[in-house]
């Protein structure tokens, strides 16, 4: 008998990184899991990785009719999300006279706009009792540079974790964030050339406490512990950072 057997889980930005680890993590404990991602090619790499508990959608969650599309998916496969997990987003680091407009509106999008609209419609789905975890970052409290834009958007998400947490106490379904520091997912070497790519994650290990990344296998374990285990806590974020954020 595994830990989630009979849990549903729905986990957006799926594919890679956290998502993907969380996936294995819900998947190998016995829970049911859907994922999201905006890549064929990495949704099928993932689903041949976690097998037959777990299903795919590919879709963007800043697009209304993908949202429907995974909103009606999950009634039809699962019947209902025990937890859900909002996790896709995506990264842009540029100095403030660099940042577009185009830019601007994309991160907000995908990063703040995207979660709330899929929470909305995901919500008829979500039994009384249940759990939402959102990723936030620990960009929300520091003030690091190239990352004006993006730190909003995951501060504005901390903001609405607590407006989310109390709306919901009435049916008592607990929200919550984890907030992920400098994780090795990959996601830095994708955004910005190799030469700089290395110096940026040199510089985050040096300046942690740890003095070192994070793995995505940790911030599940996280995600876990606030998804189910974690029955007295709600509105709340959760640093997993190394002590970034707290020493």
């Amino acid at each position: 008998m595994g830990r989630y057997d009979d849990r549903t889980v729905v986990i957006t930005g799926g594919t890679s990184g956290i998502g993907l680890a969380c996936a294995h993590r819900f998947v190998d404990d016995g829970a049911r899991v859907l994922v999201t991602g905006r890549s064929g090619e990495r949704l099928d790499g993932a689903l041949a990785s976690l097998g037959p508990r777990a299903v795919g959608v590919r879709g963007d969650v800043g697009d209304r009719d993908d949202v429907l599309a995974l909103r009606d998916r999950v009634g039809r496969e699962l019947g209902r999300a025990d937890l859900v997990v909002l996790n896709a987003g995506v990264t842009a680091f540029a100095p403030v006279g660099d940042v577009t407009e185009e830019g601007y509106d994309e991160l907000f999008a995908v990063n703040t706009r995207g979660p709330f609209f899929l929470l909305q419609h995901l919500l008829p789905l979500v039994p009384d009792g249940g759990s939402v975890v959102v990723t936030t970052s620990v960009a929300n409290v520091r003030g690091l540079p190239g990352s004006s834009v993006y730190a909003a958007t995951k501060a504005a998400l901390r903001s609405m974790v607590r407006s989310f947490a109390r709306e919901l106490l009435p049916r008592g379904i607990r929200v919550n964030a984890v907030s992920p520091g400098a994780v090795d997912t990959g996601i830095v070497e994708r955004v910005l050339p190799a030469d700089e790519a290395r110096r940026v994650l040199d510089g985050f290990e040096a300046g942690n406490p740890m003095h070192r990344l994070g793995r995505a296998e940790e911030v599940a374990a996280a995600v876990a512990f606030l998804g189910f285990e974690a029955t007295y806590t709600t509105g709340a974020e959760l640093p997993v950072d190394g002590g970034a954020t707290q020493l």
